[in-house]
Protein backbone atom coordinates (compact mmCIF):
# COMPACT_ATOMS: atom_id res chain seq x y z
CA UNK A 1 0.00 0.00 0.00
CA UNK A 2 1.25 3.29 -0.91
CA UNK A 3 1.50 5.94 1.84
CA UNK A 4 0.97 9.52 1.66
CA UNK A 5 3.54 10.28 4.41
CA UNK A 6 6.86 12.97 3.29
CA UNK A 7 10.08 13.16 4.61
CA UNK A 8 11.31 16.44 6.23
CA UNK A 9 11.43 19.23 3.70
CA UNK A 10 14.48 20.15 5.21
CA UNK A 11 16.67 17.04 4.05
CA UNK A 12 17.84 16.16 1.01
CA UNK A 13 15.34 12.92 -0.43
CA UNK A 14 16.75 9.32 0.14
CA UNK A 15 16.16 6.21 -2.00
CA UNK A 16 14.62 5.11 1.29
CA UNK A 17 12.34 7.94 0.89
CA UNK A 18 11.76 6.83 -2.69
CA UNK A 19 10.18 3.12 -1.22
CA UNK A 20 8.19 4.89 1.63
CA UNK A 21 6.38 6.63 -0.44
CA UNK A 22 5.83 4.14 -3.28
CA UNK A 23 5.02 1.31 -1.14
CA UNK A 24 7.68 -0.59 -2.16
CA UNK A 25 11.48 -1.74 -1.03
CA UNK A 26 14.69 0.27 -1.97
CA UNK A 27 15.79 -2.79 -3.65
CA UNK A 28 12.67 -2.09 -6.28
CA UNK A 29 13.79 1.39 -6.20
CA UNK A 30 17.23 0.70 -7.39
CA UNK A 31 16.57 -1.52 -9.76
CA UNK A 32 13.58 0.51 -11.32
CA UNK A 33 16.33 3.35 -11.87
CA UNK A 34 18.69 1.50 -13.23
CA UNK A 35 16.23 0.19 -15.90
CA UNK A 36 15.86 -3.47 -14.45
CA UNK A 37 13.68 -5.45 -17.14
CA UNK A 38 12.55 -7.71 -14.15
CA UNK A 39 10.26 -4.47 -13.00
CA UNK A 40 6.19 -4.45 -13.89
CA UNK A 41 5.34 -1.51 -15.42
CA UNK A 42 2.84 -0.89 -12.15
CA UNK A 43 5.58 -0.59 -9.89
CA UNK A 44 7.70 1.19 -12.04
CA UNK A 45 4.91 3.93 -12.35
CA UNK A 46 4.74 3.94 -8.68
CA UNK A 47 8.47 4.27 -8.10
CA UNK A 48 8.85 6.85 -10.63
CA UNK A 49 6.27 9.22 -9.17
CA UNK A 50 7.39 8.99 -6.20
CA UNK A 51 11.13 10.46 -7.79
CA UNK A 52 8.76 13.38 -9.27
CA UNK A 53 7.08 14.38 -5.86
CA UNK A 54 10.13 14.28 -4.01
CA UNK A 55 12.68 15.90 -6.30
CA UNK A 56 14.82 12.55 -5.56
CA UNK A 57 18.59 12.92 -7.35
CA UNK A 58 20.29 9.53 -7.40
CA UNK A 59 23.67 9.69 -5.69
CA UNK A 60 26.23 9.20 -8.79
CA UNK A 61 28.80 8.12 -5.94
CA UNK A 62 26.78 5.06 -4.59
CA UNK A 63 25.26 4.42 -8.27
CA UNK A 64 29.49 4.01 -9.02
CA UNK A 65 30.42 1.94 -6.61
CA UNK A 66 27.51 -0.70 -7.47
CA UNK A 67 28.23 -0.48 -11.25
CA UNK A 68 31.89 0.34 -11.28
CA UNK A 69 31.50 3.01 -13.76
CA UNK A 70 31.09 6.87 -12.62
CA UNK A 71 29.84 8.54 -15.91
CA UNK A 72 32.29 11.20 -15.29
CA UNK A 73 35.11 12.22 -17.79
CA UNK A 74 37.33 15.00 -16.65
CA UNK A 75 38.77 18.26 -18.48
CA UNK A 76 41.98 19.93 -17.75
CA UNK A 77 42.17 23.62 -18.83
CA UNK A 78 44.35 26.77 -18.68
CA UNK A 79 42.76 29.27 -16.54
CA UNK A 80 41.60 32.31 -18.66
CA UNK A 81 38.49 33.56 -20.60
CA UNK A 82 39.75 32.94 -23.85
CA UNK A 83 36.63 32.70 -26.25
CA UNK A 84 38.01 29.48 -27.64
CA UNK A 85 38.30 27.52 -24.20
CA UNK A 86 34.73 28.30 -23.77
CA UNK A 87 33.44 26.94 -26.97
CA UNK A 88 35.41 23.71 -26.47
CA UNK A 89 33.85 23.24 -23.17
CA UNK A 90 30.82 24.05 -24.99
CA UNK A 91 31.49 20.98 -27.24
CA UNK A 92 32.67 18.77 -24.82
CA UNK A 93 29.46 19.32 -22.27
CA UNK A 94 26.68 19.06 -24.70
CA UNK A 95 28.28 16.27 -26.30
CA UNK A 96 28.90 14.28 -22.75
CA UNK A 97 25.80 14.95 -22.08
CA UNK A 98 24.02 13.42 -24.49
CA UNK A 99 25.85 10.61 -23.86
CA UNK A 100 24.87 10.21 -20.49
CA UNK A 101 28.10 11.23 -18.92
CA UNK A 102 28.97 14.21 -16.54
CA UNK A 103 31.79 16.67 -16.76
CA UNK A 104 34.57 17.22 -13.91
CA UNK A 105 36.11 20.19 -15.04
CA UNK A 106 39.67 21.26 -13.23
CA UNK A 107 41.72 24.68 -14.32
CA UNK A 108 45.64 25.44 -14.33
CA UNK A 109 47.08 28.27 -13.32
CA UNK A 110 49.72 27.77 -16.06
CA UNK A 111 51.52 25.30 -18.65
CA UNK A 112 53.85 24.12 -15.64
CA UNK A 113 53.97 20.16 -16.17
CA UNK A 114 53.97 20.26 -12.27
CA UNK A 115 50.35 22.22 -12.26
CA UNK A 116 49.25 19.83 -15.19
CA UNK A 117 49.78 16.63 -13.09
CA UNK A 118 48.06 18.01 -10.02
CA UNK A 119 45.06 18.74 -12.12
CA UNK A 120 44.93 15.09 -13.72
CA UNK A 121 45.55 13.78 -10.40
CA UNK A 122 42.52 15.63 -8.91
CA UNK A 123 40.29 14.23 -12.06
CA UNK A 124 41.64 10.52 -11.18
CA UNK A 125 40.79 10.82 -7.27
CA UNK A 126 37.37 11.77 -8.66
CA UNK A 127 37.04 8.67 -10.14
CA UNK A 128 36.53 9.77 -14.12
CA UNK A 129 36.54 7.33 -16.34
CA UNK A 130 38.72 9.51 -18.75
CA UNK A 131 40.34 12.89 -19.56
CA UNK A 132 40.47 15.54 -22.18
CA UNK A 133 43.69 17.35 -21.68
CA UNK A 134 42.79 21.18 -23.28
CA UNK A 135 46.15 22.36 -22.77
CA UNK A 136 49.36 21.84 -24.46
CA UNK A 137 51.74 20.08 -22.80
CA UNK A 138 55.29 21.48 -23.17
CA UNK A 139 56.85 18.54 -21.42
CA UNK A 140 55.44 15.96 -19.40
CA UNK A 141 56.58 14.09 -16.05
CA UNK A 142 56.63 10.10 -15.08
CA UNK A 143 53.05 10.24 -13.32
CA UNK A 144 51.08 12.41 -15.91
CA UNK A 145 52.87 9.63 -18.68
CA UNK A 146 51.35 7.50 -15.70
CA UNK A 147 48.30 8.68 -15.54
CA UNK A 148 47.50 8.67 -19.45
CA UNK A 149 48.57 4.93 -19.41
CA UNK A 150 45.91 4.16 -17.29
CA UNK A 151 43.12 6.16 -18.13
CA UNK A 152 42.39 7.42 -21.69
CA UNK A 153 43.05 10.58 -22.59
CA UNK A 154 42.58 12.71 -25.68
CA UNK A 155 44.76 16.04 -26.03
CA UNK A 156 42.94 18.88 -28.32
CA UNK A 157 46.39 20.77 -29.11
CA UNK A 158 48.13 18.79 -30.83
CA UNK A 159 50.14 17.86 -27.88
CA UNK A 160 50.86 13.98 -26.29
CA UNK A 161 52.08 11.39 -24.52
CA UNK A 162 53.14 7.78 -25.50
CA UNK A 163 49.54 6.92 -24.56
CA UNK A 164 47.66 9.71 -25.69
CA UNK A 165 45.15 10.40 -28.59
CA UNK A 166 45.49 13.44 -30.40
CA UNK A 167 41.99 15.62 -31.91
CA UNK A 168 43.45 18.86 -33.18
CA UNK A 169 43.15 21.90 -35.94
CA UNK A 170 46.43 21.80 -38.10
CA UNK A 171 47.43 24.84 -37.30
CA UNK A 172 50.40 25.04 -39.45
CA UNK A 173 47.64 24.80 -42.17
CA UNK A 174 46.22 28.04 -40.34
CA UNK A 175 49.38 29.45 -41.07
CA UNK A 176 49.79 28.68 -44.44
CA UNK A 177 46.37 29.30 -45.20
CA UNK A 178 46.43 32.91 -43.73
CA UNK A 179 49.83 34.02 -45.43
CA UNK A 180 48.90 32.57 -48.83
CA UNK A 181 45.75 34.64 -48.73
CA UNK A 182 47.54 37.64 -48.44
CA UNK A 183 50.26 37.15 -51.08
CA UNK A 184 47.72 35.84 -53.66
CA UNK A 185 45.97 39.58 -52.90
CA UNK A 186 49.47 40.99 -54.29
CA UNK A 187 51.59 41.77 -51.20
CA UNK A 188 55.55 41.31 -51.28
CA UNK A 189 55.98 39.79 -47.89
CA UNK A 190 53.69 39.21 -44.68
CA UNK A 191 54.76 40.30 -41.17
CA UNK A 192 53.49 38.20 -38.36
CA UNK A 193 52.35 39.06 -35.11
CA UNK A 194 52.68 35.42 -33.06
CA UNK A 195 51.93 34.08 -30.16
CA UNK A 196 53.59 32.84 -26.79
CA UNK A 197 55.54 30.42 -28.46
CA UNK A 198 55.66 27.56 -25.55
CA UNK A 199 52.19 27.22 -26.43
CA UNK A 200 52.14 24.43 -29.48
CA UNK A 201 49.08 26.44 -31.28
CA UNK A 202 51.21 29.52 -31.99
CA UNK A 203 54.98 27.85 -32.85
CA UNK A 204 52.59 25.50 -35.06
CA UNK A 205 51.26 28.80 -36.65
CA UNK A 206 54.43 30.32 -37.00
CA UNK A 207 55.99 27.46 -38.98
CA UNK A 208 53.39 27.47 -41.56
CA UNK A 209 53.47 31.46 -42.04
CA UNK A 210 57.37 30.78 -42.25
CA UNK A 211 56.82 27.62 -44.85
CA UNK A 212 54.09 29.65 -46.82
CA UNK A 213 56.59 32.53 -47.50
CA UNK A 214 59.32 30.25 -48.24
CA UNK A 215 57.21 28.80 -50.97
CA UNK A 216 56.54 32.05 -52.66
CA UNK A 217 60.58 32.86 -52.65
CA UNK A 218 60.03 35.33 -49.89
CA UNK A 219 62.08 35.77 -46.70
CA UNK A 220 60.41 36.12 -43.62
CA UNK A 221 60.05 39.25 -41.69
CA UNK A 222 61.42 39.75 -38.45
CA UNK A 223 58.11 38.49 -36.22
CA UNK A 224 57.00 39.81 -33.04
CA UNK A 225 55.24 37.93 -30.11
CA UNK A 226 52.44 38.61 -28.09
CA UNK A 227 50.92 37.02 -25.38
CA UNK A 228 46.97 36.47 -26.74
CA UNK A 229 45.51 39.35 -25.58
CA UNK A 230 44.50 42.25 -27.51
CA UNK A 231 47.33 44.97 -25.15
CA UNK A 232 50.16 42.69 -26.60
CA UNK A 233 48.73 43.33 -30.56
CA UNK A 234 48.36 46.57 -29.87
CA UNK A 235 51.79 47.00 -28.54
CA UNK A 236 52.99 44.87 -31.87
CA UNK A 237 51.20 47.59 -33.99
CA UNK A 238 53.04 50.66 -32.40
CA UNK A 239 55.68 49.25 -34.04
CA UNK A 240 54.76 47.88 -37.15
CA UNK A 241 52.14 51.11 -37.73
CA UNK A 242 55.87 53.14 -38.07
CA UNK A 243 57.40 50.80 -40.37
CA UNK A 244 56.07 52.04 -44.12
CA UNK A 245 56.88 48.48 -45.93
CA UNK A 246 54.28 46.86 -43.80
CA UNK A 247 51.43 46.04 -46.04
CA UNK A 248 49.98 42.67 -44.64
CA UNK A 249 50.38 41.50 -41.20
CA UNK A 250 49.35 38.00 -40.29
CA UNK A 251 48.14 37.78 -36.27
CA UNK A 252 47.70 34.74 -34.80
CA UNK A 253 44.53 35.72 -32.91
CA UNK A 254 41.31 37.48 -33.83
CA UNK A 255 42.30 39.44 -29.85
CA UNK A 256 45.53 40.47 -31.11
CA UNK A 257 44.30 41.28 -34.28
CA UNK A 258 42.11 43.96 -32.57
CA UNK A 259 44.86 45.40 -30.62
CA UNK A 260 46.79 45.88 -33.70
CA UNK A 261 43.74 47.60 -35.64
CA UNK A 262 43.54 49.85 -32.85
CA UNK A 263 46.97 51.07 -33.11
CA UNK A 264 47.26 51.66 -36.86
CA UNK A 265 43.82 53.31 -36.85
CA UNK A 266 45.80 55.29 -33.94
CA UNK A 267 49.11 56.33 -36.55
CA UNK A 268 47.09 57.31 -39.26
CA UNK A 269 47.16 53.61 -41.07
CA UNK A 270 43.84 52.68 -42.47
CA UNK A 271 42.94 49.07 -43.04
CA UNK A 272 42.91 47.77 -45.18
CA UNK A 273 43.60 50.59 -47.91
CA UNK A 274 47.40 50.86 -45.91
CA UNK A 275 47.42 47.44 -44.22
CA UNK A 276 45.77 43.83 -44.50
CA UNK A 277 45.02 42.20 -41.54
CA UNK A 278 43.77 38.14 -40.95
CA UNK A 279 43.16 36.94 -37.61
CA UNK A 280 42.85 33.65 -36.53
CA UNK A 281 39.93 31.94 -34.82
CA UNK A 282 36.94 33.31 -35.88
CA UNK A 283 35.14 34.43 -32.68
CA UNK A 284 32.02 36.68 -32.80
CA UNK A 285 33.12 39.84 -32.75
CA UNK A 286 35.36 39.35 -36.05
CA UNK A 287 32.44 39.69 -37.75
CA UNK A 288 31.16 42.80 -36.46
CA UNK A 289 34.16 45.43 -35.99
CA UNK A 290 35.10 47.51 -38.21
CA UNK A 291 36.22 46.57 -40.37
CA UNK A 292 35.04 43.28 -40.36
CA UNK A 293 38.03 40.84 -39.93
CA UNK A 294 39.03 38.22 -42.48
CA UNK A 295 40.38 35.50 -40.21
CA UNK A 296 40.87 31.54 -39.94
CA UNK A 297 38.10 29.70 -38.29
CA UNK A 298 38.61 27.37 -36.22
CA UNK A 299 35.64 24.49 -34.96
CA UNK A 300 36.19 25.01 -31.53
CA UNK A 301 32.76 23.38 -30.62
CA UNK A 302 33.82 20.46 -32.88
CA UNK A 303 37.01 20.02 -31.60
CA UNK A 304 34.98 19.37 -28.26
CA UNK A 305 32.91 16.90 -29.69
CA UNK A 306 34.91 15.02 -31.02
CA UNK A 307 37.21 15.09 -28.29
CA UNK A 308 34.33 13.51 -26.43
CA UNK A 309 33.60 11.24 -29.05
CA UNK A 310 37.22 9.83 -29.33
CA UNK A 311 37.69 9.68 -25.66
CA UNK A 312 34.00 7.60 -25.13
CA UNK A 313 34.93 4.95 -27.78
CA UNK A 314 38.52 4.45 -26.02
CA UNK A 315 36.78 4.44 -22.79
CA UNK A 316 34.40 1.29 -24.83
CA UNK A 317 37.18 0.09 -26.57
CA UNK A 318 40.05 -0.41 -24.16
CA UNK A 319 43.16 -1.15 -26.36
CA UNK A 320 42.01 0.28 -29.49
CA UNK A 321 43.82 3.25 -30.76
CA UNK A 322 42.60 5.43 -33.82
CA UNK A 323 44.43 7.33 -35.31
CA UNK A 324 45.01 11.25 -34.83
CA UNK A 325 42.55 13.03 -36.01
CA UNK A 326 43.07 16.64 -37.66
CA UNK A 327 40.08 18.95 -38.40
CA UNK A 328 40.79 21.64 -41.29
CA UNK A 329 40.54 25.46 -40.81
CA UNK A 330 38.86 27.90 -42.89
CA UNK A 331 39.55 31.25 -44.38
CA UNK A 332 36.85 33.30 -43.57
CA UNK A 333 37.37 36.53 -45.90
CA UNK A 334 35.93 40.06 -44.76
CA UNK A 335 36.69 43.81 -45.32
CA UNK A 336 40.40 44.04 -43.38
CA UNK A 337 42.11 42.37 -46.35
CA UNK A 338 42.28 44.03 -50.04
CA UNK A 339 45.10 44.22 -52.65
CA UNK A 340 48.10 46.36 -51.81
CA UNK A 341 48.00 50.35 -53.46
CA UNK A 342 50.00 50.64 -56.19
Amino acid sequence: MTTTATPDPRRIPGMADVARLAGVSAQTVSRTLSGNPSVQPETRAKVLAAVDQLGYRRNNAARALSSGRSRAIGVVSLRTGFYSRSAVAVGIETTASEAGYIVNSVTTPSLDAGEIEQAMSRLADQGVEGIVLAVPLISTTRAIDELTRTLPTITIDGSRTASTQVVAVDQREVGRIATRHLLDLGHETVWHVAGPQQWLDASSRTQGWREALADAGREAPPEIVGDWSPASGHRAGQILARIPEVTAVFVASDEMAFGLARAFAELGRTIPEDVSIVGVDDIPLAEFCSPALTTVAQPFIDVGRIAVEHLLHAISHPGAVPPAESIAPQLVVRRSTTAPRR
